[in-house]
């Protein structure tokens, strides 16, 4: 049986993206993918900066920040903070 397809591994997991309950299937996302669950409706620009920050994570280090480019591995009861600046 493939690791996909066995009992469990299809579950969704709760996460908590700037105080709102949110269930994901994936149990890794993309930097770009934690900021457009945190933001899907915030028209990015060349200007915009995201800062990514998380707590309640895996093992050796549950706790830290995640830049562009990074992926996260989630884990359920998860906290991330999402916040956007315009550089000027």
């Amino acid at each position: 049986m493939a690791k996909e397809t066995a009992p469990g591994q299809n579950k969704l997991i709760e996460i908590v993206i700037n105080g709102t309950l949110v269930e994901v299937e994936d149990r890794d996302l993309t930097f770009d993918e934690i900021t457009l669950l945190a933001f899907p409706n915030f028209e990015r620009t060349e200007n915009t900066i995201f800062t990514v920050a998380y707590s309640r994570g895996q093992g050796n280090k549950p706790e830290g920040t995640l830049v562009a480019g990074e992926t996260l591995k989630l884990k359920k009861g998860m906290i991330l903070n999402v916040a956007h600046t315009d550089k000027s």
